[in-house]
């Protein structure tokens, strides 16, 4: 029999929140009904969206231009009360969990890289019954938010991986620009917060759209 082809990546970082989380929705809405509770006005659904990806300070600050600094705690405090409302009713994607398992079982290590906090993170573990398959993970609290590379340089010290190693996938320009900071190939996915027209300056080496399509892609190119 022929040996099997050799990796191309030894790290795959994926972003969590509309990449392999199925929340971009609920964080719109959630983003929106907390800068009206602080007496902001309404962000639209374009705007909400787009600071998805962001340490949660600085994205609820960039969706609500017209809130003053000293409301951001409670700005924050309102944004999580409303998400944890619907934290229950989240879930992955359909078909990531088997596409994570393939790529276990290629050998390739696994990791997250999201601007969740790390309580949100592990909270959204749990929830999803993802024990021992990410081999790693960087959160915005612990080190810094996209798009400084700092939670890539991170992973890929850890791992012991060099930039070209490693691959970063997302459905924001924060990941795939991180991504292009950090020096490491992206793949973009289509089906999360921001419109895929936006990646192409980014250079990822694939657009998914969908998870069936990251999938098949990953498995032939990764």
């Amino acid at each position: 029999m022929p040996s099997p082809r050799p990796r191309q990546f030894d790290l795959i970082a994926f972003d969590w929140d509309g990449t392999l989380y199925d929340s971009t929705q609920v964080i719109v809405r959630c983003i929106q009904r907390a800068v009206v509770d602080v007496g902001g006005a309404m962000p639209t659904d374009q705007a909400a969206a787009y600071v998805i990806g962001m340490s949660l300070t600085q994205a609820l600050a960039r969706a609500a231009p017209d809130v003053p600094p000293e409301k951001y705690p409670d700005l924050g405090n309102r944004y999580r009360f409303h998400y944890h409302q619907h934290q229950d009713d989240l879930s992955l994607f359909d078909g990531v969990l088997p596409l994570l398992h393939a790529l276990k079982a290629r050998q390739h290590w696994l990791a997250v890289a999201t601007g969740k906090s790390r309580r949100g993170l592990d909270d959204a573990l749990r929830t999803a019954e993802l024990h021992g398959v990410f081999d790693g993970s960087r959160t915005a609290d612990e080190t810094a938010g996209k798009p400084h590379p700092l939670m890539l340089h991170e992973l890929m010290r850890e791992f012991g991986v060099d930039p070209a190693r490693t691959l970063m996938v997302g459905d924001t320009t924060h990941d795939l620009e991180m991504a292009r900071n950090a020096g490491c190939p992206s793949v973009g996915v289509s089906y999360g917060a921001h419109e895929p027209e936006a990646f192409n300056v980014l250079g990822p080496l694939h657009v998914a759209h969908s998870v069936a399509d990251l999938h098949d892609w990953l498995l032939a190119h990764a």
